[in-house]
Parts: C-alpha cells; structure tokens; sequence
C-alpha cells in the first residue's frame, strides 16, 4: 500500500484551478489520493479531519461532487454541511464578502459549486479558510484532478499519453483538461468545431506549460484526425449547465462528434492501450427526459458500456482526490 504523505507547503491551500497549485504540487496531490484510496480499501477508517467542518455551497446541483464531499470528510472524522441555492441569503440579500467572512468563522473549509468564477475567488479573499472550487461556468478542477488519477491508474506513467477531448471545446471540462494535461505531460487535443473553438489566449498559455514537459497541446476540427494514436478520449455533454436554450444549435454542431466504435477504430488502439472518460451525467442512450427524444448524444451506448470505459473509476475517483484536498489542507 502506497504511503501516505503529507507535505506541510500543501496545509491550507485553495483550489480556485489548477493553477492554484504547481505541477509538482498537482502530482503530489493525486499521490495522496492513490494513497488514501488504498487505505479506504484496507478498511482503515482515519481521523485526518477529527472536529473538522467543511460547507457545500452548491448553486448547481450534483450528483458525484456533493456526495464525493460528504464521504471524503467523513471518512475522515470530518463533518460537511450541504448549502443549496434556497437554503442561504448567499450572494442574493448578503454579499458573497459578506458570506463568506461569516462562513470562515464557522467552517474550516469551503466548497462551492456554482456559476461564477469570481464567487470562489472573493470567498477565498475574504473567508480566511482554504476554498475548494467543485465547478464554475470556467473551470472544473476537481474532475480533472480525478482524470488525471484515472488515467495514472490506467497506464500508470502518463507522460507521453494522448488524450482527445471531443466536443463542445469551449466549456469548462474541456478548459481545465487541457491546463491538466499540459501540466502533467500529456498530450493534449481538443477536438471541435470552428463555432466551438476555445479561447486563444488559455490554448497558448496551456502549450507553453505542456511544451516545458515536452508534450503539446492542439485544437483540431476533424475527428478522424484528432483522435489517431489517441489513448484516452473524452466527452462531456453537449449543452452545458444554464445552456439549455441552445441545444438544437449544439446537436446539429456536434452530431459528428459523438464518441462511437467508429471514431474508437479510428484511434488504432482498440483492443489495446484505449479508454474511454467522461465526466458525467451522460447522454448515452434514451433512458433520460433529456435524450428520450434523441437517443445517445454525446457518446454511443456500446461506448460507454464497454470495458475500456473507466467511467465509474474515474465517477468514484472524484471522492479520493477531494479527500486528498480536504486532508492535505486540513489534516491535524
């Protein structure tokens, strides 16, 4: 079982992206992780967080980042309190500074989840507790610190590997990969259309970090293209959260980009060094509301169901690596 470590530079930091910590320190933090995975399935329940209280503050709602929260503390002897939009003045009759100056003398840590980017930056100006970002409009650090273990426990050294995220490559998932590879030498390419196409200025600052671990990082327009030699593809939904009003634009733009055996031929590693990620909830067939009327959207159901899918891992990944920040932040 892999030792558990803690650096004390690693002690009440915030996540806001990725950037909030190094490269080393971003490796470090999943080595916790493997770590403290490997200990939950010894059955060794530890007392890191002992008398430790962590808030929710969750303006979108969630499925894997809220649960992911309350076991990751109380694994640890820790306690998490759940905040919906509702159940708070938060941001609406209080202001966010205000908020979060009250919530820092109560908690000893922060997550939130919601909208913003500047929410999660004033709250970790002004709480004067380390403040975990769980997803905003931006950035999405959290899950990609989960890909990031799933791929390390897919191939174990990832440098050199190629993932290609295919779909919408402007939204958050997409933007934090790519900062995620490049950080941790992986190849990166975003594959998407011209109408889709990520902000420049992220694409150059992302190749500059990726070339200094001699990798790269490209935007592609052409699937087939895109994805030759890939060993990881990716996909997200195609109408992010509050986009609900564009999705027939997005379905007729990403049809071609749905993630199916044919575009998995294409890589040249079927049947060998190739898995499949997605971050979650998925569109892959029509048991939803949303795909009942469409089928499989962003991803084929064979996909998502075949045994190069790591899906789940990486679905139960996002518990160990928020519990590798809660802990190295917090830990007594």
């Amino acid at each position: 079982m892999q030792a558990l470590i803690l650096n004390p530079a690693l002690r009440g930091r915030s996540l806001l992206t990725l950037n909030s910590f190094t490269d080393e320190e971003m490796a470090e933090l999943i080595d916790i992780a493997v770590a403290l995975k490997a200990r939950k399935a010894a059955g060794i329940r530890g007392d890191l967080l002992h008398r430790r209280n962590i808030v929710l503050i969750f303006e979108k709602g969630s499925t894997r980042t809220r649960n992911s929260c309350i076991v990751a503390a109380q694994d640890e002897g820790g306690n998490a309190q759940y905040l919906g939009g509702h159940e708070t003045h938060f941001g609406h009759k209080e202001s966010v500074k205000d908020s979060a100056r009250v919530l820092g003398r109560l908690y000893d840590g922060i997550l939130f989840r919601g909208f913003k980017q500047q929410t999660v930056v004033d709250l970790a100006k002004y709480s004067g507790v380390p403040v975990w970002n769980g997803l905003t409009d931006e950035s999405h650090p959290t899950q990609i610190l989960a890909d990031l273990m799933t791929l390390r426990e897919a191939f174990g050294d990832i440098r050199g590997r190629k993932v290609v995220y295919m779909g919408d490559g402007r939204n958050n998932v997409a933007n934090s990969l790519m900062m995620g590879c490049a950080k941790s030498g992986v190849n990166y390419v975003n594959c998407t259309p011209k109408e889709l196409l990520p902000d420049p200025t992220l694409v150059k600052r992302a190749s500059e970090i990726a070339a200094s671990h001699g990798s790269t990082v490209e935007v592609e327009s052409d699937p087939a293209t895109a994805v030759r030699g890939a060993n990881a593809l990716y996909t997200d939904v195609w109408v992010s959260m509050g986009e609900e009003a564009k999705t027939a634009e997005r379905l007729r733009l990403l049809r071609p980009y749905q993630v199916n055996m044919d575009l998995c031929r294409a890589t040249g590693n079927l049947g060998g060094e190739l898995i499949f990620l997605h971050c979650l909830p998925a569109f892959h067939d029509d048991q939803t509301e949303v795909s009942k009327d469409t089928g499989a959207q962003e991803v084929a159901d064979d996909v998502f169901e075949a045994p190069f899918s790591r899906v789940f891992d990486e679905a139960e990944n996002r518990m160990h690596t928020i519990k590798a920040l809660f802990v190295s932040a917090l830990a007594q």
